[in-house]
């Protein structure tokens, strides 16, 4: 396997270093410095091959789904990650917001309704970082436009002006994370943070 036959996606920051990172849906990041060469990161991939496809390859085992308690937990550790994610990102975009519900969803990774309360997936623990935080700062931007216009998206695009890589790692590996849902799926809210 080669870097010109390996398909990956590029995420630049303001890290230092470059790193790779084969997500549990078997996407392969690579994270790198803002301002470096794309000839480099491609040298970089190539040095990496083998130890990509050796990672892939444990990949191609379909994950057990979870189990009741093991969705409480990641429900519990949901509410704690995304609630301090919110509580950063919202003073940022200028708004405000009421009671955050995690749920085990099939169909939706975060929702805000009229009233400011905000609901998201466990499963967006299972997500990398920016992913997770793109579904936060979506939810909020929802609390200035609640549709989906140009001002929509220009209001997410002022927080994270990368937010078209990060909607489309959800939209190519999300299907992978709720396939770990069981088929009984309880479709009740398992975590709730009541603000005053």
């Amino acid at each position: 396997m080669g870097a010109k036959t390996l398909s990956y996606q590029i995420i630049r920051s303001t890290r230092r270093t470059i790193a790779i990172q084969i997500t549990p849906g078997g996407q392969v990041l690579v994270r790198c410095p803002n301002r470096m060469r794309a000839d480099d990161i491609h040298t970089f991939v190539e040095s990496k091959a083998d130890w990509i496809e050796k990672h892939l390859s444990k990949q191609e085992v379909p994950l057990p789904a979870f189990t009741q308690d093991e969705l409480s937990r990641l429900a519990r550790q949901a509410l704690t990650v995304i609630s301090e994610r919110a509580a950063h990102f919202a003073p940022e975009i200028g708004v405000d917001y009421g009671r955050i519900t995690i749920r085990s969803q099939k169909t939706r990774w975060g929702s805000c309704s009229s009233k400011g309360n905000l609901n998201f997936n466990c499963l967006l623990m299972l997500a990398p970082p920016e992913v997770l935080d793109y579904v936060v700062v979506h939810e909020l931007c929802h609390r200035k436009e609640m549709n989906h216009s140009g001002k929509f998206w220009a209001e997410v695009e002022k927080v994270l002006p990368d937010y078209r890589a990060r909607r489309k790692w959800l939209k190519e590996n999300g299907s992978l994370l709720i396939s770990r849902l069981p088929q009984k799926c309880q479709y009740k809210n398992t975590q709730t943070e009541e603000r005053l």
